[in-house]
This record gives C-alpha cells, sequence and structure tokens, in this order.
C-alpha cells in the first residue's frame, strides 16, 4: 500500500439484514475473474439452517497475524497493512495449507486449484442491497478508525 493511503477492511455489520441475494459474491467474482461463478468470490453466504433460519456471511477477518500466511510454503500470501494477507497468484501452488489454517473457513480454492482471498476493497459491500457489508477505515494495527465526519 502507498504512503498515506488509509488500509480498509469488509466488517458483517448488519447480518440480520442479509436475504441471501448473492449481489456481494456475484459482484466480487464478476470483479476479479469476470465470471459469475459464486466459487470465486471471496465471501461466502450460507443458510444457518435453511431460508427460514437467515444466513450467515463468511469473509475475511483481517488477522493482524494471519495463520493463512504463516502456513503458506511458497510465500503466496503476505501480511497487509491493517491486517488480512495479499495473494501474490503466481507464487501459490494450491497445497490447501491456508485454506486448514484459516479460522473462519474463509480462504477456499478456485476451479484452477489457486487460493481465492479477500482484498477488502468494497466492491462486495456497495453491491449489497442490503447495507449487510461496510467497508471500514482501520490503522496499521487493525484497530478500526472512526470517521468524524
Amino acid at each position: 500500500m502507498g504512503e498515506g493511503i488509509i488500509p480498509k477492511r469488509i466488517k458483517v455489520a448488519n447480518q440480520a439484514r442479509c436475504i441471501g441475494c448473492y449481489s456481494c459474491m456475484l459482484a466480487c467474482a464478476r470483479t476479479y475473474y469476470d465470471t459469475v461463478s459464486l466459487k470465486n468470490s471471496a465471501i461466502d453466504i450460507q443458510t444457518k439452517g435453511g431460508i427460514e433460519e437467515g444466513f450467515v456471511s463468511i469473509v475475511c477477518h483481517a488477522c493482524i497475524d494471519p495463520p493463512c500466511s504463516r502456513a503458506c510454503p511458497t510465500g503466496a500470501l503476505t501480511v497487509r497493512k491493517g491486517g488480512g494477507v495479499i495473494l501474490h497468484n503466481d507464487l501459490c501452488e494450491g497445497c490447501r495449507y491456508c485454506v486448514d489454517a484459516c479460522l473462519i473457513g474463509a480462504i477456499h480454492m478456485d476451479a484452477y486449484g489457486k487460493a481465492v482471498v479477500c482484498k477488502h476493497c468494497g466492491v462486495c459491500a456497495s453491491y449489497c442491497p442490503r447495507d449487510v457489508l461496510e467497508l471500514r477505515k482501520v490503522g496499521d494495527n487493525g484497530e478500526e478508525i472512526m470517521d468524524t465526519n
């Protein structure tokens, strides 16, 4: 990240509002893979036992000391300023160690056997019609920075 750029991360802010429309997942997949395959989304929406029970949003928590990065034997996942990781796709060998190491199950493999990780760009939040997701500013230590405007 360049100097003066404040890191951001995705936050599940209003889970009860989720209607399972998958707009966030489709926006992510379309933006980064130019496809509408839900498998290529870094965010995952799942039911909690049927539509009547609601939904859960699984997205990277932007760990300060990410276990997925420590587990990667090739250096394909490097620690991101403000928490989380940056994927260097050319270094990913598809070993799945990062998938096993992620404490919340936020990493999975795409159709080509490469890791899919959240970039914390906010495209999912911008397409969510129910404001379930928010893109929040964070400091280098991962703590949220509150807007004073």
